[in-house]
Formats: structure tokens, C-alpha cells, sequence
């Protein structure tokens, strides 16, 4: 078993635990390891001969966790590190209210582009069926899903642009709570699109020795439903809230001048994404596990373990 999958599974058992290791795996700060710290910090990991279940004791597992995927124990591009998520995000989700209206559907465009690159990079990248391209095809995908992720995206707007909406409720439902639960939904649209790949030709599942028994269809099948469950709760909610709490402040007039509204709007996605991001990523272990009856026949019938594990991806 992969030294980052041991670690989530030896110290990730509660959420309460999951959310802590979080909050230290996303320091930015972890973006200026150089790639040969990264190397040397998971080589002494690898070597410390501790078994699946112990935990590992060590801050450089951090650097790991957080720059490595552990299927391919390849070094993630900076860009698309989990420290990197939280800027490169809120930079996005931050673009003034002026500027989404006239360039909305190139900013939708760029931020579900962004979040699936993320997702290609991040997901399950275990050994699939012979001459199985998982790249190429999660690329083509991934481009499908991000062009009409953009389009339902804009749709509120355009429906704003063309219909006067005179209703309190109706403006706020249509202004601020529609267009931040399809940016939610849209993002774990994506995640499933792009992910597919993983349901249908299956990922490895191991036993508690870290010994792949099998590849499993419905493990990936699992694993999708709780990372897109995982993003539409962190995008929703991010996104929201935020934008229900300004529509209160706008009409009480508690702010009065553009520019302060501005900011208060940059500070309240900020904050809430800063909270969400680790809470939706404590929600599901990070070495997921499936009870072996619910696997597929030939997978039980090569084991004798109760439950076996898998990595989610992120």
C-alpha cells in the first residue's frame, strides 16, 4: 500500500482526525518544496518498513500527501497541488461582479477547465484494462463537460439579461441562489464526467497488507459518488452562502459604496471557502474501504478479507 494511502489510513479514521490532517496537508506553504525534498521525504517514508496499519510519525509525510499521487507516485504540477487548490480557486471565484457579467461564460469556462484539470490529476490513476488510454479519453471528457458545464452555468444570467424580475424572491432566487447551486451542481457534474473512466473499466482494491486482490467496478463506482458529493458540497455551499448574505446586506443598505461592497464580497467567498474546503474534503476517508460482499463475485471469491480498500482521489 502506498505510503499516502497508509497515512490517511492509520491517522484519517474520524472526521474530526481527517479535518485536522487537512487543514496542515493544504499549508501553501508546502508549494515551495522542490521536488527533490519531495523525492527524498517519500523515499525515507517508503523505507521505514511500518506496516499498513501504524501510524507515521513524521511532518515531511505532509509534503508527500500533499504534492505525490499515490497511485502513480507521481510529482503533481504546482498548479494542481492541494495547497494550491484554495488560491488558484478563490482567485476565480473573487473576479468582481463588473467583470463576470460581460465575460461569463469565458470565466465559467476557465473555472470548470481549472477544476477538471484538478480532478484529472487528482482522481484514481490505478492500472486499468488492457490498451485502456485513461488520459486521452478523460481529456475528451473532460472538454465536453466543461463547455456545457459553462453554458448551464450562464443560463440564470442570460435568463436575468433578457427578462426584468420584479419579485424580492424571485430576484434572489434567480440572482444569487441559482447561479451558486449550478456552479455546485456543474462542478460534480464534471467530477463525474471526467471520472467515468474509473466506473466503467473499475480500480484496484487491496487487502488490509496492502495487496491489490482485484479490480472493482463498483469501488469506482464508489469512489466517483463520493467525490462529487464531496465537491458539490464544498462549490455549493462556498458560493451560497456567501451570495445570500450579500443580497441581505444590499438591501439593508449596510454597506453603501461599490467598492466596500467589493470587498465584503471578496472577504465572505474567502472565508467560506477557506472553512468548506477542508470539511468537504474530511467528508469521505481518503482510503476508502467497501465491504467484500458488496464487491463483484470474482473479487470475493479471491479473498478472504471482510473489507477491502481503495483510494478515492480528490
Amino acid at each position: 500500500m502506498d505510503a499516502n494511502l497508509r497515512f490517511w489510513r492509520a491517522e484519517g479514521q474520524s472526521f474530526f482526525q481527517r479535518f485536522l490532517l487537512w487543514t496542515d496537508v493544504l499549508d501553501p506553504l508546502l508549494l515551495l518544496k522542490s521536488s527533490d525534498e519531495i523525492r527524498s521525504s517519500r523515499l525515507s517514508i517508503q523505507s521505514s518498513g511500518k506496516t499498513p496499519s501504524e501510524p507515521i510519525q513524521s511532518d515531511q509525510v505532509f509534503w508527500t500527501v500533499s504534492s505525490v499521487h499515490p497511485d502513480t507516485d507521481k510529482i503533481i504540477p504546482v498548479l494542481f497541488r492541494l495547497p494550491g487548490k484554495f488560491p488558484q480557486e478563490n482567485l476565480l471565484a473573487s473576479v468582481p461582479k463588473s467583470i463576470f457579467a460581460y465575460n461569463l461564460s469565458f470565466l465559467q469556462f476557465v473555472f470548470h477547465t481549472y477544476t477538471t484539470g484538478f480532478t484529472l490529476l487528482n482522481g484514481n490513476g490505478t492500472t486499468k484494462s488492457e490498451g485502456y488510454l485513461p488520459h486521452e479519453k478523460q481529456i475528451y471528457y473532460g472538454l465536453g463537460a466543461v463547455s456545457y458545464a459553462a453554458c448551464i452555468g450562464a443560463l440564470p444570467f442570460v435568463f436575468m439579461n433578457r427578462y426584468t424580475v420584479k419579485s424580492t424572491l424571485t430576484q434572489l432566487t434567480v440572482k444569487r441562489v441559482l447561479p451558486a447551486s449550478l456552479l455546485g451542481l456543474m462542478s460534480a457534474f464534471t467530477v463525474a464526467v471526467v471520472r467515468s473512466p474509473e466506473f466503467e473499466d473499475g480500480i484496484e482494491v487491496m487487502d488490509r497488507n496492502g495487496k491489490v486482490v482485484g479490480v472493482s467496478q463498483k469501488a469506482g463506482e464508489k469512489a466517483i459518488k463520493e467525490t462529487t458529493l464531496s465537491r458539490a458540497v464544498l462549490f455549493g455551499t462556498a458560493f451560497c452562502l456567501p451570495a445570500v448574505l450579500m443580497h441581505f446586506v444590499e438591501r439593508r443598505k449596510l454597506v453603501k459604496t461599490p467598492r466596500a461592497l467589493a470587498s465584503l464580497r471578496m472577504i465572505l467567498i474567502t472565508s467560506v471557502l477557506a472553512g468548506m474546503l477542508p470539511v468537504s474534503l474530511s467528508m469521505f476517508p481518503q482510503c476508502g474501504e467497501i465491504k467484500r460482499a458488496d464487491l463483484e463475485p470474482e473479487i470475493q471469491s479471491s479473498t478472504e478479507e471482510t473489507e477491502l480498500f481503495y483510494n478515492r482521489g480528490v
